[in-house]
């Protein structure tokens, strides 16, 4: 073990999963002052009254009284409900589909907690994301996980340049399942604990049950958008999302193909569909972004006016070529090479250069190819 490291003290946010368990590991087989800390951003007592982050935060304990470091539980329910939870519900009442994955990275895990570490004299906070930092000169970049199928830069694309420079990403370099290898040959109690899924620190639960209990739904009708025809109801437009094809009870009429949302009304309450994935109205040639970050700065766009890139439109999406187009201050239009389906305004759209993630934005308009007539 080297002794190099023990006068840098790393906070690891650690979440009772297997990734955020072996982030601890690695840095303290390193010799780093490695601190565990829990955060409990969400009251998740179930409808037994048994609190799921109990059971995480007694995970927590027993990896880290494996690894022999200290931990401890902060709470930032009240912050993550006044930064997260309210722009989540603000994007649903606009008909819109939020990515509170995003805003939470940003406002609470490299905001609030990285602040919290901060204070308690860390010199870097690390996280179990599939993601890598690395320095260049004086600026920092953010560089997809060596896992392609779990690499979460997607998720970090609204960091900045301070908050990456307190960053450590341990196991981005690594596959997952050399992740749980490490930890079942450490012991780990979390070596074999399933992966979470779920809106952040939401989890994993009823999903329009639970959404229901913040907003007010008004079922409305469910039209074709081809041919005007009401094809059924809907049970609340924040329930929807574009390109979505399961959960709308009209399969097996016309011509037998799969129905998709393609629209949506909120002056009228009403859902448009249509039957076919290849139907124009389900595809766009571009978008129009606000909110860009630009991780390492955007020179290279303000110089140019315009430049070539890849995109994702959302989590695991292969990249896209685009072109982007700087529109002033942190707005930008982008071009699709290719017509892309189900393009979602309230999603991220994040940009890339090779192994580079250079930022992203919050999709706020789509161009699409055949625009509703209706709307």
């Amino acid at each position: 073990m080297s002794n190099s490291n023990a006068n840098t003290r790393v906070v690891v946010g650690m979440s009772g999963g297997v990734d955020s368990s072996v982030t601890a590991l690695l840095l303290k087989e390193q010799g780093y002052d490695v601190i565990g800390i829990f955060m409990k951003n969400w009251d998740d007592t179930d409808e037994f009254g048994r609190c799921t982050a109990e059971e995480d935060a007694e995970d927590v304990r027993r990896v880290c009284d494996q690894i022999g470091i200290p931990y401890y539980t902060v709470n930032f329910e009240k912050e993550y409900y006044d930064k997260v939870f309210t722009y989540f519900l603000d994007e649903y009442k606009r008909g819109r589909t939020p990515n509170p994955d995003v805003m939470c990275n940003r406002e609470i895990k490299f905001g609030e907690f990285l602040n919290r570490a901060l204070d308690l004299g860390a010199d870097y906070l690390a996280t179990g994301h599939y993601a890598r930092v690395e320095r260049s000169g004086d600026a920092y970049r953010l560089l997809r996980g060596i896992d392609g199928n779990k690499d979460q830069t997607y998720f970090l694309n609204a960091l900045n340049q301070a908050q990456l420079s307190k960053a450590m990403f341990p196991i981005g370099h690594l596959p997952k399942q050399e992740v749980r290898k490490i930890a079942a040959e450490a012991g780990l109690a979390t070596a074999k604990k399933k992966d979470s899924t779920g809106v952040c620190f939401i989890g994993e639960r009823n999903f329009k049950e639970f959404l229901s209990g913040y907003l007010p739904a008004q079922a409305g009708d469910m039209i074709d958008i081809r041919t005007g025809e009401i094809k059924g109801r809907h049970d609340g437009l924040m329930y929807y999302t574009l390109g979505q094809r399961q959960g709308l009870g009209i399969g097996g009429s016309g011509t037998g193909e799969p129905w998709f949302v393609a629209d949506k009304d909120l002056e009228r309450n009403v859902l448009y569909v249509v039957q076919g994935d290849r139907h124009p109205s389900l595809y766009s040639t571009g978008l129009v972004a606000t909110g860009v970050n630009w991780i390492s700065g955007n020179d290279r766009l303000e110089a140019a006016g315009e430049m070539r890139c890849t995109a994702k439109f959302r989590y695991r999406q292969p990249d896209q070529g685009v072109t982007i187009a700087w529109t002033g201050g942190d707005t930008v239009r982008v071009t699709f090479d290719q017509p892309q389906k189900a393009v979602t305004p309230g999603q991220a759209v994040v940009f890339y250069d090779g192994e580079e993630c250079l930022g992203g934005g919050m999709i706020d308009q789509v161009h699409k190819i055949e625009q509703n007539a209706n709307l």
